[in-house]
């Protein structure tokens, strides 16, 4: 407490400089775009881009990943098919579980355990998002803690200032159903908003003997809004609830690659037990106040997540990731055939341990947000400050009980559940930045500066021990910008990048890194193109175990201090829309290109970097990347397409020419989308997902081979009022 009290002792000065700035009222010709320090997108000095709603539903794709992958610089792993698990990544660092890229929602961190189990498993239904932000370079100090690659922040609808709504509703393939929908009223004084959201399906892949492989999840959202002028000054106050339920019948369990080759949509009996129940509550409280040119938002929020996943963890006597590698070796193929239903299991090593990993995640604090704008002589400003307080926490508990393969499905055998992880991490933490958006003429410079004070704790019930982690550290970062002409602009910045350590790990090293980049910017009516180049220099690469990633029990939750490494890139994105008599053209384009290498000599415990040598590159991260979009837009119907390419993928760290089993394939997908006006308000839809019917294996962590979504074509209608 006495940690937290000395950084909170700042605020006040904060309040000063709110009152010493406070002139005439906030500029209301303030861009809709200015997401960075005061500047508009089009002069921020950084890599910046944001997914309007205009974009987003041109595609209204539900996969984040996908959405994702409009923008260059964000690396997206398949899993599920769905992207009900997130893994994303920023500018090569790590995408599994998302853990090395500040989530938020609104501008606050959404995380189940931001600091003390960064591994995101869960994410807001993006098909309720009105934007998509994604911010790197020098804005990444901003939004901590993650700010080695950068941050996403989704945003959602705002109350109204009049009745309106809008809904979608639309069935398809695999017995997909999704609903969508939102009311809401007010007007100048207050208002609420209902948000509702469901996405269901029984799922695409075939499980031996029957069964369902989908999911259910479903997501609702209300918001109340009261505003009122005391004085000279504008407060605002808006409170946000929320709650979200999935039950998702997923696994970790793939196939071989022989039987991936025959059937790539199959899914082994010794997994239909396997499912996945969740739920999550927020509550967020919001006070704004605007005296003149300034700004100051403060916001009180809760998460609660709970999770039980019942899922097939190993055999009592094998490797289960080596069986599937390797089914034909003598040692395997026993257990191969009880798999796949060929033959009983008939001895105790072939037994396999299926179990809940139960996890309850509380994320939880208050922060306090300065804008303001002013003068001094010939330069403008936009200040921008936060400090924020928070706590997380998550306990685990898990276990396993030993299952009979008979006829390929699983059947519990009489022996005693065995509790093999039971523990709690918990931190607290105190985070404070600052920044200042400089302007002379055409140039804009931003100096800023974060700072993270992180106290955790790690208790180990099984063993019975407590260990406590202490961390502070001073993250600069500086952009420049340069509006050279009317449209064209140059910007350069650097940074410190910087990951927190494992909660209680006293061997624990945070990950930090030196980060840059530069590029040019033209923008004007219906045209951008974006062009730079980005170098991350590791003093210190960390990797923390996960199931998802293949790590054994004991290891996870580990830290791994990998060393040096160097990972840098192109990132190219490109805007034009040709406007005709009532018809418009909009063509998009993104690539990146990335190069990564690790500079240490080590071997590891996860599995996706093993024994590692000087020059050998990261696991997951896509050499090239690209994706195209264009459509054409009428009074009466819009058709949109986009085609996504991700390069084939190392699952493990190494160098030269890999084995095939050790890469994902390299995929190419079509999505599509048709729009027919009936009338002013009602729209006849029709979308396509994966229109050429593309199968590639995305993954084989942990166990075996997993493939993408196939085909799926959704039928609807829209409307709004």
């Amino acid at each position: 407490m006495r940690r937290r009290g000395s950084s909170l002792a700042l605020l006040p000065l904060l309040l000063a400089t709110h009152a010493a700035f406070a002139q005439e009222p906030l500029d209301a010709g303030t861009p809709a775009e200015t997401v960075v320090v005061g500047t508009p997108l089009g002069r921020t000095a950084g890599s910046a881009q944001v997914l309007k709603a205009s974009r987003l539903t041109r595609l209204n794709l539900d996969d984040a990943h996908a959405v994702l992958q409009q923008v260059p610089g964000v690396y997206a792993r398949g899993e599920d098919g769905f992207g009900l698990r997130p893994n994303i990544g920023l500018r090569g660092a790590s995408s599994d579980r998302s853990k090395k890229v500040t989530l938020l929602e609104d501008g606050v961190l959404l995380g189940p355990a931001p600091y003390s189990a960064p591994a995101a498993y869960y994410l807001p239904l993006v098909g309720r998002m009105v934007s998509v932000r994604v911010l790197k370079g020098p804005a990444a100090i901003q939004y901590g803690p993650q700010t080695v690659g950068g941050a996403i922040d989704f945003v959602t609808r705002d109350v109204p200032v009049a009745l309106s709504g809008a809904g979608q509703l639309a069935a398809g393939s695999y017995g997909t159903m999704k609903l969508l929908g939102w009311l809401g009223a007010g007007d100048e004084h207050g208002g609420f908003l209902v948000d509702v959201a469901h996405l269901g399906t029984q799922g695409f892949k075939r499980l031996d003997g029957g069964g369902d492989t989908g999911f259910s999840r479903t997501d609702l959202l209300l918001k109340a809004r009261a505003e009122a002028r005391v004085g000279g000054a504008r407060h605002r106050f808006e409170l946000k609830t929320g709650l979200s339920l999935e039950r998702s019948n997923e696994t970790y369990l793939g196939l071989t690659d022989a039987d991936f080759a025959v059937d790539g949509l199959r899914r082994y009996a010794a997994s239909k037990d396997d499912v996945m129940t969740w739920q999550r509550l927020q509550l967020a409280l919001t006070h704004r106040v605007e005296v003149g040119l300034v700004e100051l938002t403060t916001t009180a929020y809760r998460h609660d997540l709970g999770r039980t996943w019942n899922k097939v963890n190993r055999f009592r006597g094998a490797d289960l990731a080596a069986v599937l590698a390797n089914p034909s070796n003598p040692r395997n193929e026993l257990f191969a055939q009880a798999l796949r239903g060929e033959a009983d299991a008939a001895t105790p090593a072939e037994a396999l341990l299926i179990g809940p990993n139960r996890r309850v995640y509380v994320s939880q604090g208050v922060q306090t947000q300065l804008r303001a704008r002013f003068n001094t002589g010939p330069l403008t400003h936009a200040l921008e400050a936060q400090l924020r307080y928070h706590f997380d926490s998550i306990d685990r508990r898990h276990s396993e009980s030993a299952y009979a393969l008979i006829g390929g499905s699983p059947e519990r055998l009489d022996e005693p559940e065995q509790l093999t992880a039971s523990g709690q991490d918990a931190t607290h933490a105190v985070a404070l930045y600052a920044t200042d958006a400089l302007g002379l003429g055409p140039v804009t410079l931003t100096p800023g500066l974060r700072t993270e004070l992180i106290a955790s704790t790690s208790t180990d019930r099984l063993a019975a021990t407590q260990s406590n982690a202490w961390t502070a550290v001073l993250l600069p970062g500086i952009g420049a910008h340069w509006q050279i002409i009317e449209p064209l602009g140059v910007f350069a910045g650097a940074y410190r990048g910087f990951s927190p350590p494992t909660p209680g790990q006293q061997a624990a090293q945070p990950e930090l890194s030196f980060n840059v980049e530069a590029g040019a910017r033209w923008g004007r009516r219906g045209e951008k193109l974006e062009l730079l180049g980005f170098f991350n220099d590791y003093a210190n690469l960390t990797s923390t175990c996960t199931f998802s990633s293949g790590c054994h029990e004991q290891d996870l939750d580990r830290q791994l201090n990998a060393g040096q490494a160097m990972i840098g890139g192109l990132e190219v994105l490109a805007e034009k829309t040709f406007f005709f008599k009532g018809i418009s053209v909009p063509l998009t384009a993104t690539y990146t290109l990335t190069k990564t290498q690790l500079l240490g000599n080590f071997t590891s415990t996860d599995p996706t970097l093993g024994r590692v040598r000087p020059g050998d590159e990261l696991p997951y991260v896509p050499a090239h990347q690209l994706a195209l979009g264009a459509g054409v837009d009428t009074q009466r119907f819009s058709l949109h397409a986009q085609l996504s390419f991700i390069d084939a993928m190392r699952e493990r760290a190494g160098q030269g020419e890999a084995d095939p089993q050790d890469l994902t394939h390299a995929v190419a997908t079509l999505d599509a989308r048709l729009q027919i006006s009936v009338t002013e308000q009602l729209r006849l839809t029709l979308d396509a997902r994966n229109l050429f019917d593309t199968r590639a294996i995305v993954s084989r962590r942990p166990f075996g081979a997993r493939p993408n979504a196939p085909r799926t074509i959704l039928a609807g209608l829209s409307f709004q009022y």
